[in-house]
C-alpha cells in the first residue's frame, strides 16, 4: 500500500526541509519515494537533487505533451523529484499551478511503482489550488508543521479547519522547534487540544542549514549526526502511526486563551 502524505505549515516553518529529509531517510531503506514540490518557488527538491529542476507548469509552456523524463527528475538515492511550479509574483494563482501539475503527473501514471508520495503544499490555509492533494484524494493523510511561536501556531490551527472541512486524516504535529520558551509542552498540549498528537521533535540546528548551502539534506551529507538521526526516528514514527484523527480546531478565542496562558 502505498503511503500518500501531504505536510502543511506555516510559510518559512521548515516543511520543504523536513520534506526532504524524510525522503531522504526513507529512501536510505529502500523505499521508491515520489516528491512533489507544490509551491511557486519551487525549492522542495533542490536538496535532492542538488539544484532546482525545472517546473511542471514552465516545460508545459513550451511543451505541450511532456513525457515523464520532462517532468521527474531522479535525486538522492532514487528519490523521484516534481515541482508543480506556478506563476510569476501577483500574476494569476498560484494554487492553479497545483492543480495543472497533478492532472498532468496522473496521465503520465507516474504514482505507479512507487511506496511513498509526499506533497510539501504552500499555504498557512488549505484553501483553492492547495487544498487539491486532500481534496482529489492524492494524499491520505496530513502531517502539520509547527514550532512554539505563535503565528505558526495559529496557522496551524487555520490549517486544522481546512483538514477538517475537507474530512481529512490528520496523522499528528510535527514539533519544528524555534527554541522558544516551553516550546515543546505548548505544542504537545496544542495537539492534545485539537484532537491529535505530536508525532516527532526536530531540534534547532546550525547543521541542517550548513548542508542545504551546499544543496544536501542532513540525512545525505552529515548522516552520522544527531540531526540525521531525529529525522530518522520521525520517519520510522510515520511509517508505524496508527493514531489518525479528524482533528478539531480551537476558535480564535479559545487560541488566544490557550496561547496567553503560556506568557
Amino acid at each position: 500500500m502505498i503511503k500518500k502524505i501531504a505536510i502543511y505549515g506555516k510559510g518559512g516553518i521548515g516543511k520543504s526541509t523536513t520534506v526532504a529529509n524524510l525522503s531522504a531517510v526513507w529512501a536510505s531503506e529502500d523505499l521508491n519515494c515520489l516528491v512533489i514540490g507544490c509551491d511557486p518557488k519551487a525549492d522542495t527538491t533542490r536538496t535532492l537533487y542538488g539544484k532546482r529542476i525545472p517546473t511542471v507548469v514552465h516545460t508545459l509552456k513550451d511543451n505541450r505533451a511532456p513525457e515523464k523524463d520532462d517532468l521527474v527528475f531522479t535525486g538522492f538515492k532514487g528519490i523521484q523529484c516534481v515541482e508543480s511550479g506556478g506563476p510569476e509574483p501577483g500574476v494569476g494563482c498560484a494554487g492553479r499551478g497545483v492543480i495543472v501539475a497533478m492532472k498532468r503527473l496522473e496521465k503520465l501514471d507516474i504514482f505507479d511503482d512507487v511506496d511513498v508520495v509526499v506533497y510539501d503544499v504552500l499555504g498557512d490555509v488549505v484553501c483553492g489550488g492547495f487544498s487539491v492533494p486532500l481534496r482529489e484524494k492524492y494524499a491520505d493523510e496530513v502531517l502539520i508543521i509547527t514550532s512554539g511561536e505563535y503565528m505558526s501556531l495559529y496557522a496551524a490551527n487555520n490549517i486544522v479547519r481546512g483538514v477538517k472541512k475537507l474530512k481529512g486524516n490528520l496523522s499528528g504535529i510535527v514539533c519544528n522547534c524555534r527554541n522558544v520558551d516551553n516550546e515543546e509542552q505548548i505544542v504537545n498540549d496544542f495537539a492534545e487540544k485539537i484532537g491529535t498528537h505530536v508525532i516527532g521533535t526536530i531540534h534547532r540546528s546550525n547543521l541542517i542549514q550548513e548542508a542545504e548551502l551546499d544543496a544536501k539534506t542532513v540525512v545525505e551529507k552529515y548522516p552520522d549526526s544527531t540531526e540525521a538521526q531525529e529525522y530518522s526516528i520521525l520517519a520510522s514514527s510515520i511509517m508505524g502511526n496508527e493514531n489518525v484523527s479528524t482533528p478539531e480546531p480551537m476558535s480564535d478565542e479559545e487560541f488566544e486563551e490557550f496561547f496567553k496562558s503560556y506568557m
